[in-house]
C-alpha cells in the first residue's frame, strides 16, 4: 500500500547467538567424553573384552543349579550381617543426633566454630564408602564383627546427620517462639519446640538408613569385617559357583524382606 512493506519478525525460542553456545557447548562434551573413554580404555585388553560373554556363559552354566545342602551354613552368617546392620544403624544415629543439631543454623551454638566441623564430619563421612571404612577397621582392630559394626556406624553418621539437620532447619519457626517466649530455657526449648517436629522425620531416616546398611553389610565380609560376605570370598576363592549362587539368593531375599519391613515402618511412623 503506497510502497509501503511490513516486515513481520519471526519469533524463535534462542537467539542466534544462544544457538551458537549450545551448539559449541554440546561439541565440547562430545569432546570431553571421548578424551575420558581414551584415558579409561588406554590399558584394556580388548581380546578379554571380545572374550567376555563367553565367559560370563561359562561361569553362568555352572552357577546352576544352586547348592540348596548349602543354606544352613550361611543361617549364621546371615544373623551376623543382621546385627551388623542393626547395631552399626544404632550406633550411627546416636552419633549423628548430635552432630546434625550442632549443623542446624537454628540450633548450633556456634555458627562459625562448631557448625563447620559438625558438617566436615558429615560429608567425611559419606565422603567414605563402608567398604573403605572397613578395610580400614580391619586394619586397625583387626578382622571381625566389631570392625564392621564400626564402618556401619561411621557411614551413618553422614547420611543421617545431613537429613536431619536439614529436618531441623526446616521446622516451624512459631512453635519455637511460643515456647521461648514461655521463658523456657534453651534445653527446653530444643525437647519441647523441636524435637517433637522433627521425630517422624527421624523415625524414617533411621529406618531406611537401617535398610540401605543391610545391603551395606552384606559384603563388608570381602574385607573380613564378618556376615555373610565371608562366605561369599570362601566360596568365590575356591570357585564354588553353585555355593555363590545360594548365597546371592540369600542376600537377595534379605534386602528384599528389609526393604518390605522397612517401607511398612515408614508408613506407619510417618
Amino acid at each position: 500500500m503506497n510502497g509501503i512493506t511490513h516486515h513481520s519478525q519471526v519469533w524463535t525460542y534462542r537467539s542466534p547467538r544462544q544457538r551458537l553456545l549450545l551448539w559449541g557447548g554440546w561439541l565440547a562434551l562430545v569432546a570431553l567424553f571421548v578424551w575420558c573413554w581414551q584415558v579409561m580404555t588406554r590399558d584394556t585388553i580388548w581380546a578379554f573384552v571380545n572374550d567376555a560373554p563367553t565367559q560370563a556363559a561359562d561361569i553362568g552354566g555352572r552357577m546352576f543349579p544352586p547348592r540348596l545342602s548349602y543354606l544352613p551354613e550361611l543361617l549364621l552368617p546371615l544373623w551376623d550381617t543382621l546385627n551388623i546392620a542393626t547395631l552399626g544403624t544404632i550406633g550411627g544415629v546416636l552419633m549423628a543426633v548430635p552432630v546434625a543439631f550442632l549443623a542446624a543454623r537454628n540450633t548450633t551454638p556456634s555458627v562459625h566454630v562448631l557448625r563447620p566441623a559438625a558438617l566436615f564430619i558429615i560429608v567425611a563421612s559419606r565422603s567414605i564408602n563402608s567398604l573403605i571404612w572397613a578395610l580400614l577397621l580391619v586394619a586397625i582392630i583387626g578382622p571381625g564383627l566389631l570392625a564392621g559394626i564400626v564402618a556401619i556406624a561411621l557411614r551413618s553418621i553422614g547420611f543421617v546427620g545431613k537429613l536431619l539437620y536439614e529436618a531441623i532447619e526446616e521446622t516451624d519457626a512459631s512453635q519455637i517462639e511460643a515456647v521461648t517466649a514461655t521463658g523456657a530455657s534453651a534445653a527446653q526449648v530444643i525437647s519441647y519446640g523441636i524435637v517433637p517436629q522433627i521425630m517422624p522425620a527421624f523415625w524414617g531416616i533411621s529406618v531406611f538408613r537401617w535398610d540401605i546398611n543391610i545391603r551395606e553389610s552384606a559384603i563388608l565380609g570381602l574385607v573380613g569385617a564378618g556376615g555373610i560376605g565371608l562366605k561369599l570370598q570362601a566360596s568365590l576363592n575356591v570357585l564354588a559357583w553353585p555355593q555363590v549362587t545360594m548365597i546371592l539368593i540369600v542376600i537377595l531375599g534379605t534386602v528384599v524382606l528389609s526393604e518390605w519391613i522397612s517401607a511398612r515402618m515408614r508408613h506407619a511412623l510417618i
